[in-house]
């Protein structure tokens, strides 16, 4: 099977819309394998299995693996946190080793941890992470949600016209490390988590007061972790290709 036409870049895009993702999908081979953990996993043991996982991919001794899940409620620093965007310690505290800032992840937000090897693929980060905001948007249109980029901020937003002219929120968040070229972290989208929780922190580092936080649920739609999961399958095959047969559920 060919690329789809959607990964080909748009010539009236933004920036990182004009990104060609052609070179990220791959068509043969056993596919990605796909895991679901139903119980919240603890931030320290997921670190330590992708930590296990890329190794063995990077080493051609197991396949690419997309790791669905949800945290205990935790606050995470990545590279380029600031001390003075931590408000509210109440909960956990992790540095993730990720690229980013303080993000938030409870139970309700669905974290997708991405295991791919880019050497099979494309070795080109900018391109990769352009197609992780790829995956979230396409995820979106399938609850006629408009997820945009920004240039300027990171993540993925969502007009608010309810709230004023130029309000927006973020609907999801990407943070992503490379390993011999492997991939791991991710990102994370907001179904129904207590959105209470991200003040404890300055999301990303963002401060400006028009931009703040949403989920699916806050904008009204009835959906489920289980929903989202279907959906973000079928947005991640269009642009990085097939996904092994069988699930893994834990």
């Amino acid at each position: 099977m060919s690329p789809q036409p959607s990964l080909a870049p748009r010539p009236d895009a933004s920036d990182r819309d004009r990104i060609d993702l052609r070179g990220l999908r791959i068509d043969h081979g056993p596919g990605v394998e796909w895991r679901v953990s139903d119980a919240p996993v603890p931030y320290e043991d997921a670190l330590e299995a992708m930590e296990q996982r890329v190794a063995r991919i990077a080493a051609g001794a197991a396949p690419e693996l997309v790791w669905l899940l949800e945290h205990p409620p935790l606050y995470t620093s990545g590279t380029r946190a600031q001390p003075r965007d931590l408000l509210d310690p109440r909960f956990p505290v992790y540095a993730a080793g990720r690229g980013g800032q303080f993000t938030y992840h409870g139970p309700g937000q669905r974290v997708a941890y991405v295991m791919l090897d880019l050497k099979r693929r494309r070795p080109d980060v900018r391109a990769y992470v352009a197609g992780l905001e790829r995956l979230i948007i396409g995820t979106l249109d399938t609850f006629n949600i408009r997820g945009e980029r920004r240039e300027d901020r990171v993540g993925v937003w969502v007009a608010r016209p309810d709230k004023g002219p130029g309000y927006e929120d973020k609907i999801a968040a990407i943070g992503v490390r490379v390993k011999r070229w492997v991939t791991f972290h991710g990102l994370a989208i907001n179904v129904e988590p207590d959105l209470r929780h991200f003040s404890g922190i300055v999301p990303c580092g963002v401060v400006d007061p028009r931009y703040g936080v949403t989920s699916l649920v806050d904008l009204g739609l009835p959906v489920t972790l289980a929903d989202v999961d279907v959906a973000l399958k079928n947005a991640f095959e269009e642009i990085f290709g097939a996904v092994a047969p069988r699930d893994a559920t834990e």
